[in-house]
C-alpha cells in the first residue's frame, strides 16, 4: 500500500483555520500546514502543544549569569586584582555592584545566542538544507494543508476538503518523491 497525501489549497486564512478545525473533528491526520504568514490560532486548532523554548531561554540566561560571575571573580579578584577608583579588590561581594552591567549583558548574550542555536537545531534548519516547501505559492498568497489519506477513501476526503473551502486539491503519492 502506498502512502498518499492530499494537498488542499486555500486562499483565505480564516477559511483555512475553519477547515483545520473541521478536518480535526473528522479525525483526519494533518501532516503539515504551510502559510505565507503566521496565522493566529493555527497551532491551537492543529492541536500543537505550547513550546518549551522559554524554559530554555531562562536556563541559558542562568548559564550566562554563572559564566559572568565566575569569569569576573577569577579575572578581577583572584588573577589580577586592581585598585580602580579606590575600590578594594578583597572580595567579589564587595565589588558586585560594579559588575552588575557585565552580569546583565552576559545573561542576555548567552540567552539570545543559545536560543538562536536551539531554534535552528529544533527546527532542523542548517546551512545548505533543501527547502521542504511543497509548493512555491505558499510563500506568496496560498495556504496549503497536507492531509494523510493512507488507508482512507480518497474520494470521500477530497469531497470533504472541497466542502471546507479548498480551491485546489492534489493527490500526492509520497513513494514517488
Amino acid at each position: 500500500m502506498s502512502d498518499k497525501t492530499i494537498h488542499a489549497f486555500y486562499t483565505d486564512d480564516d477559511v483555512l483555520l475553519s477547515a483545520v478545525k473541521q478536518v480535526r473533528e473528522k479525525h483526519y491526520h494533518i501532516e503539515e500546514v504551510f502559510t505565507p504568514f503566521p496565522v493566529h490560532g493555527l497551532e491551537k486548532a492543529m492541536g500543537i502543544a505550547d513550546t518549551r523554548l522559554a524554559i530554555n531561554a531562562f536556563l541559558y540566561g542562568i548559564v550566562g549569569l554563572t559564566v559572568a560571575t565566575v569569569m569576573m571573580n577569577y579575572i578581577m579578584i583572584e588573577d589580577w586584582p586592581q585598585n580602580i577608583g579606590g575600590k578594594p579588590s578583597f572580595s567579589y561581594i564587595e565589588n558586585m555592584p560594579a559588575f552588575v552591567p557585565i552580569m546583565f549583558e552576559l545573561t542576555v548574550f548567552f540567552a539570545a545566542h543559545l536560543m538562536v542555536i536551539t531554534f535552528y537545531l529544533r527546527s532542523r534548519l542548517w546551512p545548505f538544507k533543501k527547502a521542504e516547501n511543497p509548493d512555491v505559492r505558499t510563500t506568496d498568497d496560498h495556504f496549503l494543508m497536507e492531509v494523510d489519506v493512507t488507508g482512507k477513501d480518497v474520494e470521500e476526503v477530497t469531497k470533504f476538503l472541497q466542502d471546507t473551502g479548498a480551491v485546489e486539491i492534489n493527490l500526492i503519492d509520497k513513494d514517488a518523491h
